[in-house]
């Protein structure tokens, strides 16, 4: 199996994963755990976890100019996102979730024109209103509350900010990948967030009753730790070294199918006209920020 399939496998494994977690996360929230107390538990678990599986690597020095870039990576990737995304999702609903992210292909497009200089053309603008537009009909039109979704607009918000912080992410992180073992880079980014979210999640993190958990649930909380967080991570770094941020970002577009059904088919939440309309536009400005010319217009261009 070539190297570019494998990667493409494991990106489309993530997807799947992040789907899920939008209803598994929201089911934990606030009633056993609140948001960064849930936030500390994932980072902190995946840190062991990482360092734990780092004893049977081969052991690799940082050099010193990549300091700060770790760190940077470890904040927009692990604290700032996360953040976001968990407190958007205790104030939000799990399909909101999932399709709001989505937008964060437009937003990695956005960053990189900015970043990496790239060229944004009439029609990837046009991707990118459209896809905004998208993403504020959702805040602005859609739903206000519903049962244990307190302030919906607020939480979409959130999810805008946990997209572009994903985003900024992908483009900090693309130069470790070629340097570094995944391994080697969890490690690090983990300890990292586990470090900066300890003063933030410490009090939620110890007002649970970890003794009386049931098992049910404590098997929840060990699929976003193990699966949301470690093997997410793992598999999108593993893609990155065959895939470029852009062509990671598109496989976000699965993110809301899958939420949607399990969503739907758990009880969890509900489709809505807003819904589909707003995920239409997103979709829709995805489409036209992310495609690429093809050769008949590339040969007139040149």
């Amino acid at each position: 199996m070539s190297p570019r399939l494998l990667a493409i496998i494991a990106a489309f494994a993530a997807s799947f994963i992040y789907g899920i977690n939008h209803t598994i996360a929201k089911g934990l929230m606030p009633s056993v755990i609140s948001p960064y107390g849930f936030i500390l538990l994932r980072v902190g678990g995946a840190a062991v976890i990482f360092w734990a599986l780092g004893l049977f690597y081969k052991k690799e020095t940082i050099q010193t100019k990549d300091w700060m870039r770790i760190i940077a990576c470890a904040f927009f990737g692990m604290v700032l996102n996360m953040t976001m995304f968990f407190k958007g999702l205790s104030l939000s609903t799990p399909i909101n979730s999932s399709v709001v992210i989505t937008i964060a292909p437009v937003l990695l497009l956005v960053l990189s024109g900015v970043f990496l200089k790239e060229r944004i053309t009439l029609i990837k603008a046009v991707g990118i209103a459209l896809g905004l537009a998208g993403a504020l009909a959702l805040i602005l039109f859609g739903e206000k509350t519903q049962p244990n979704a307190p302030n919906i607009p607020l939480g979409n918000m959130l999810f805008l900010v946990n997209a572009a912080s994903y985003s900024i992410y992908l483009i900090i992180v693309k130069p470790l990948t070629a340097k570094y073992s995944a391994i080697t880079l969890m490690k690090f980014f983990f300890l990292f967030a586990a470090i900066i979210n300890i003063p933030i999640g410490y009090q939620e993190f110890v007002r649970v009753d970890w003794l009386d958990l049931k098992y049910e649930t404590i098997g929840q909380l060990a699929f976003v730790v193990v699966g949301t967080t470690v093997l997410t991570y793992l598999f999108n770094i593993y893609a990155l070294k065959q895939l470029s941020p852009s062509v990671l970002g598109v496989f976000m577009y699965l993110q809301p199918l899958i939420a949607t059904v399990f969503a739907v088919f758990t009880g969890a939440d509900t489709l809505t006209t807003i819904r589909v309309l707003a995920a239409t536009l997103i979709f829709l400005g995805v489409y036209l920020a992310t495609r690429k010319k093809s050769k008949n217009q590339i040969s007139k261009a040149v």
